[in-house]
């Protein structure tokens, strides 16, 4: 899969500006989408899309197939008539540079009710037939999201134990009882995919392109490790045995113990990974393009005993991916993936990369380094079937990174000495003085031969540390930020239209004429001097 020359932004949609708490896919997705096309951006990419178990983070999800509620938008409730005018609250008084998720859920769950209340006096043909073509992942997630309702949100592990077993004959009880719950739920999943499909034909009419985010594990809590125990490493309680990290690394000198439940593997090998297929499907039916998050695991995954205090007491083990991507782009006619290919990456792992001929990811803070490996992120060594970013989300912003205090940072292994010469050796290899480090990562980035460039907002807008998404191995303060109308100036718009153009990236086409002169005209015989 070869793809065209361009660029694009990574921004979660929680991001994005709004009153209700966090963004949503209303009006302020459609501008973010304006201002993508208006500087000759092809691409936004995103994190997941599922409903947080905990924490907030887009990575542990009750549901890979499920859509987040909290971005379904209230004003589309009104324009599509589910809502009045007057439902909708005034100022909640909360800050609009921080997302309150607490807040986010109070406010649109309560407009859902209310929505759903109208929605179920009246036929909706179009309803029907969404559960119909969604009845592979939907009738268990909405029947797990009810009854959880019903144990007061536990996982679970704490239900009933027939529940939490699903014996047949507890199920149907729940059915009957939980019957209008589960219609609510499954009114959410509706509403939010014909929210989605409005949004993305906006997209589609802007020459906007999206690119989504497949997490290579489930939250214990989710409905697809409740329906299907026998695919997970898991004890007769529904308990995990091992669960996924990584080890010791960059980020964190203990490595990250995820606590996701492992796959059994042969129990998928077994269904011809029907299970895998249809996830892979499912979310690439939302997306033009999807990051396979951490693609070594596909290779070999890090098993770590349950009960372990940290990530240390992991260890590798093989994994059947040629065999799953085999099969899913066989069943799906092909593979329009990204591999996440970052960590402890191994020749077998970017041998089963460039067999599926999948573009990998460099991150250029990783390049001046001078730990092994870290040569290769420099543009120099991209090639062109690749993804390039300034920074991905589990990144501090390019400001953060360049100015942080070294003498008080311990994210990083590297020691304060070799984090001086790293930083001393960017600005060496990007002939800068610092001053605005973001817009020479930037232009770095624009520069390399790879095919495809995504920078983070936060760099577009020049950000300091206070607007990273996520410190990978802390538990809490992560997914927060969230931009304010106005951040994304008109000079920032310019700026990074004028290096999408300059370096080749424009979407759709040549050069723009008025890129090929500097912003102040003509240049007066500028051959004079030679």
């Amino acid at each position: 899969m070869r793809l065209p020359r361009a660029a694009g932004i990574l921004l979660h949609p929680t991001s994005l500006p709004g009153p209700y708490g966090v963004g949503d896919l209303g009006s302020s997705a459609e501008a973010f989408v304006s201002f993508l096309a208006s500087c000759g951006q092809r691409y936004w990419q995103m994190l997941p899309l599922g409903p947080p178990v905990c924490g907030d983070s887009p990575y542990q999800a009750h549901s890979s197939h499920a859509g987040n509620p909290l971005l379904i938008s209230p004003e589309r409730l009104v324009s599509d008539g589910l809502l009045k005018a007057s439902d909708l609250p005034g100022d909640l008084g909360l800050k609009d540079d921080r997302a309150d998720f607490a807040a986010a859920a109070r406010v649109r769950l309560e407009l859902l009710r209310r929505a759903f209340e109208r929605f179920s006096r009246g036929v909706d043909p179009g309803f029907e037939s969404f559960r119909v073509r969604e009845r592979y992942w939907l009738a268990d997630f909405s029947l797990f999201m009810a009854i959880k309702g019903e144990h007061q949100g536990a996982g679970w592990n704490d239900w009933d134990k027939a529940l939490a077993a699903r014996k047949p004959a507890a199920l149907d009880r729940a059915r009957k009882r939980l019957a209008g719950e589960i219609a609510f739920h499954e009114f959410i999943q509706y509403v939010f995919d014909n929210q989605w499909r409005a949004f993305r034909n906006w997209c589609r009419l802007s020459g906007i392109a999206l690119i989504g985010d497949l997490p290579i594990f489930l939250a214990q809590d989710s409905a697809e490790v409740w329906a299907r125990p026998d695919l997970f490493q898991l004890d007769s309680r529904g308990v995990p045995t091992h669960v996924a990290g990584v080890p010791p690394d960059y980020f964190n000198e203990l490595g990250q113990l995820w606590g996701n439940p492992l796959y059994r593997w042969e129990a998928h090998e077994a269904e011809g990974f029907a299970w895998w297929i249809e996830r892979i499907r499912g979310v690439a039916r939302r997306f033009e393009l999807v990051r396979l998050d951490h693609f070594r695991g596909f290779e070999a995954y890090y098993r770590i005993p349950a009960n372990a205090p940290d990530a240390r007491e992991g260890k590798w083990e093989k994994s059947p991916g040629t065999a799953l991507l085999t099969a899913a782009r066989a069943a799906l006619g092909g593979l329009p993936l990204i591999a996440e290919d970052l960590g402890f990456i191994t020749p077998e792992v970017e041998t089963l990369r460039d067999q599926f001929e999948l573009p990998g990811m460099r991150v250029l803070q990783f390049a001046f380094g001078a730990g092994s490996g870290a040569e290769n992120y420099l543009p120099y060594k991209h090639h062109h079937h690749s993804v390039i970013y300034t920074g991905t989300h589990d990144n501090d912003t390019t400001v953060g990174w360049f100015r942080a205090d070294l003498e008080k940072s311990n994210l990083s292994t590297l020691s304060v000495e070799e984090s001086k010469i790293e930083r001393a050796f960017a600005l060496r290899f990007m002939n800068a003085d610092g001053r605005e480090i973001h817009w020479s990562m930037i232009r770095l980035a624009m520069s390399s031969p790879a095919d495809t460039v995504i920078v983070p907002l936060q760099d577009i807008l020049g950000l300091g540390s206070e607007a990273r998404m996520n410190t990978p191995g802390e538990g809490e303060g992560n997914w927060l930020w969230r931009f304010r109308e106005g951040d994304v100036t008109d000079s920032a718009r310019d700026r990074l239209a004028d290096l999408t153009a300059l370096f080749g990236r424009w979407r759709g086409g040549p050069i723009p004429l008025q890129f090929r002169t500097p912003r102040d005209g003509l240049i007066e015989k500028p051959f004079d001097n030679y």
